[in-house]
């Protein structure tokens, strides 16, 4: 018995190196047709007071490479940029949604990044979820765009605008040196890292923390997650737990969200949609990313792990905690009921 859930796992886990799979809730349109779209757009944002509903019917139903064939063909029509009309109709946060579904995800994630090093003070919060929520392949494709996009290397932003171990950790993250995942369950190694995270926190006074950076931002998901279920045969608390005993801060933070997207991902987003819609005059930025740089990769199944934590579906929470075209907007992009 035991070689046959061996060679399972070996089956679970060289599928880990290939690229991830995808569970959209957007995706092309079939009979598609730019021009039409183009034009009903067009005709939309010169009626008078703007018709969103149309607006949104359009940009929310169609996959991103199809919007910048829409972006195309709105400029040879009404000989202006889509961008620059929308940003002239639209206001708030609905604006935010649709200028945020013009680019790729990658551009997305990339220019989230950047607004959130701007200017004076950092917005840690969208930072952390960024950099700790997205996959090594992701932040390799980010870190590309980033320096396309803004003539700088994430990296050295990244270290001019945070500080000390928080800034450490995020830098090992942005570096992309994590393993790839292997068909070989190292055990020694799993045995080893558990005990060294260990012996760095909960067991002395003080916290290594570079230890606890160098297994957490190198090893591959497979085997931390092993890592994790066998830390708990050393520590008398989880690793989460062990994590909000250690540290504080920007750096917790940083720690928790790794740790919730190395075990599951999409519960990860599940959590933050649920949190930010739940607080207090919804935090819509929070709620704008999320459903817009999820909504091409994965979101189909945060749906589902919505449903599954919250006993209430995604559809529902947003109808409830939302307004207006915003509401409507979000709708689409959630895709159905669950």
């Amino acid at each position: 018995m035991a070689m046959v859930s061996e060679f399972l796992g070996q089956l679970t886990l060289s599928y880990g190196g290939e690229k991830e799979p995808k569970f959209p809730t957007v995706v092309p349109v079939r009979d598609f047709d730019p021009a039409k779209d183009a034009a009903r757009i067009e005709t939309a944002i010169k009626t008078k007071g703007v018709d969103e509903q149309t607006i949104i019917d359009i940009l929310t139903r169609r996959s991103y490479e199809q919007r910048r064939e829409i972006a195309f063909e709105y400029e040879r029509i009404a000989k202006k940029d889509l961008i620059t009309a929308l940003k002239g109709a639209l206001s708030g946060s609905l604006e935010s949604l649709m200028l945020g579904l013009m680019k790729s995800t990658v551009q997305y994630d990339a220019s989230e990044l950047k607004a959130s090093m701007k200017g004076l003070g950092t917005d840690e919060e969208t930072l952390i979820e960024i950099v700790c929520s997205r996959s090594n392949e992701e932040l390799v494709e980010i870190k590309k765009v980033y320096k396309d996009m803004f003539k700088k290397e994430l990296d050295k932003d990244v270290a001019g605008d945070t500080s000390g171990d928080f800034a450490k950790l995020l830098l090992a993250l942005v570096q992309t040196k994590r393993d790839e995942p292997s068909n070989v369950v190292d055990y020694q190694m799993i045995d080893e890292d558990a005990r060294s995270l260990y012996e760095a926190g909960v067991k002395k006074k003080g916290t290594d923390v570079a230890i606890w950076i160098s297994i957490m931002s190198q090893r591959s998901v497979p085997h931390l997650q092993k890592v994790f279920e066998r830390y708990k045969s050393y520590s008398p608390y989880d690793m989460k737990e062990s994590i909000r005993k250690e540290v504080k801060g920007d750096l917790e933070k940083s720690f928790l969200t790794l740790v919730e997207c190395f075990e599951n991902r999409q519960l990860y987003f599940a959590n933050r949609l649920s949190d930010a819609m739940k607080s207090k005059g919804a935090k819509e930025k929070v709620v704008t990313r999320i459903m817009v740089s999820r909504c091409e990769v994965d979101l189909m199944k945060i749906r589902k792990e919505f449903k599954n934590q919250h006993k209430r579906s995604l559809y529902q929470t947003i109808a409830e905690h939302t307004k207006g075209d915003y509401q409507n907007a979000l709708l689409s992009l959630c895709a159905g009921d669950d």
